[in-house]
C-alpha cells in the first residue's frame, strides 16, 4: 500500500500524462490548531476531481468550487491563506483565529513529478524545490534528517522513505506488522535465513532476505529514521542482531517475549561489548499495552509504542508492555506466557 502522499504523486502524474491541468497544493505554514499538517498535500484535477488533504474538508469544498466555477488559470505557484479572520476561521473548520498557509503548484511536465517517482521507487530520499516565481523545479538527493524549507523565493520539500523498518522472522506477525508499517509510509525489510520461514511468505512492497540478520543490520547503517524488530524468539537469531542495532542510531530496537525471556535476553547482551546506555534502548516486552493477545492486534501494539518514540512522546505517558502490572492473585506465570 502506498502512503497518501505517494498517491498525491502517482495520481498527479497520471493526470500530467493524460494532458489534464492540475495543480498540487501543500501547507507550508500554520498558525494556532491545524486539521492537517506542514507538508501535507493535495491534488486537483481540472474537473474538480481531487486526491490527498489539506484540512478537515472546507478547504477543500472551496478549492474545487473555484476550480469549477473559475478554471485553473495559474502559470506560476501562488501563496493563499485561509482562516486569518474570525469568521473565515469558522467557515474552513478552523479554530478562531486559526490560519493556514498553501502553496498551489500548476502542474505539468516541467513539474517533473514522473521523474520524481522514479527516483522514490530506487527508494532514494529526494529534495525537490520548486522555484515560487517561474515555477521550475530541481530534484537533487536530500540529506538525512532534511526537512521542508520555504523561502519568498522557493519551496523545498523532501520525499522518499524517511523511514525504514527492519523486521527479523518472517512469521505470521511479521506479515502483519510488514503490512501496517508499509501503509505508514515505512520501507520494509524482511530478514530471515530459515528457508521454511521464507516459503511462500510474500507481502507486496516488502523486501524479503535471507542473510543473517546481524549482516543486515550492518548493511543497511542504520539511521535516526531506522527501527529494527526481532520476532524469531531464537537467540541465534536476534541477539547479535539486536546488539549491532543497539550500538546503532535507530531511533528504535525493540525484540519479543515475556518479561523473563527480555531479562534473560539483558543478562545475554551484557556479555557483549554493549554499554548499560545502550543496552536501556532495548523495547521488550515489545509493544504498547493495549490488551492485545492476536497477531493482528500484536502488530499494532508494536507500532503504537514506535510512533509515540518516533514522534517525541515522553516516555511517562507511555504504558509498555514490560510496565504493566500483574493483576492481584493473576498466575504470574500466565503472564509471562502471553506478554509480548
Amino acid at each position: 500500500m502506498d502512503s497518501i502522499d505517494l498517491e498525491v504523486l502517482k495520481t498527479s502524474a497520471a493526470w500530467i500524462a493524460a494532458g489534464h491541468r492540475c495543480e498540487l497544493i501543500t501547507v507550508i505554514k500554520t498558525w494556532g490548531s491545524s486539521p492537517r499538517p506542514i507538508g501535507a498535500t493535495l491534488a486537483i484535477c481540472d474537473d474538480g476531481t481531487v486526491i490527498g488533504s489539506v484540512s478537515g474538508g472546507c478547504i477543500e469544498d472551496d478549492l474545487i468550487a473555484r476550480v469549477r466555477n473559475e478554471g485553473m488559470r495559474r502559470a506560476v505557484p501562488e501563496i493563499v491563506s485561509y482562516g486569518i479572520t474570525a469568521d473565515e476561521a469558522h467557515r474552513f473548520g478552523l479554530p478562531c483565529g486559526g490560519t493556514i498557509e498553501l502553496a498551489i503548484e500548476p502542474l505539468s511536465q516541467r513539474s517533473r513529478i514522473a521523474e520524481l517517482l522514479e527516483r522514490l521507487e530506487r527508494h532514494e530520499l529526494v529534495q525537490r524545490r520548486l522555484d515560487l516565481h517561474s515555477g521550475d523545479v530541481d530534484l537533487s538527493k536530500a540529506a538525512p534528517g532534511a526537512q521542508m524549507q520555504v523561502s519568498e523565493r522557493a519551496m523545498v520539500s523532501v520525499h522518499g522513505p524517511r523511514w525504514r523498518l527492519l523486521i527479523i522472522g518472517a512469521g505470521q506477525l511479521s506479515r502483519f506488522l510488514a503490512q501496517i508499517a508499509t501503509a505508514m509510509d515505512y520501507h520494509v525489510t524482511v530478514c530471515d535465513p530459515r528457508e521454511e520461514y521464507r516459503a511462500g511468505w510474500q507481502v507486496d512492497g516488502v523486501q524479503l532476505v535471507h542473510d543473517m540478520p546481524d549482516d543486515i543490520v550492518l548493511s543497511m547503517q542504520l539511521d535516526r529514521r531506522s527501527a529494527v524488530v526481532a520476532l524469531t524468539h531464537d537467540p541465534k537469531l536476534d541477539d547479535l542482531a539486536l546488539m549491532e542495532a543497539l550500538k546503532s542510531d535507530a531511533f528504535y530496537v525493540g525484540a519479543i517475549g515475556s518479561r523473563l525471556n527480555n531479562s534473560k535476553r539483558r543478562e545475554r547482551l551484557l556479555q557483549f561489548d554493549l554499554t548499560p546506555e545502550q543496552l536501556a534502548r532495548l523495547h521488550g516486552p515489545i509493544g504498547l499495552y493495549i490488551g492485545s493477545k492476536t497477531p493482528s492486534e500484536i502488530a499494532i501494539s508494536i507500532l503504537a509504542e514506535m510512533t509515540a518514540i518516533k514522534n517525541g512522546v515522553p516516555t511517562a505517558m507511555l504504558i509498555p508492555h514490560a510496565a504493566t502490572p500483574t493483576a492481584p492473585g493473576e498466575n504470574a506465570c500466565a503472564v509471562e506466557s502471553g506478554a509480548v
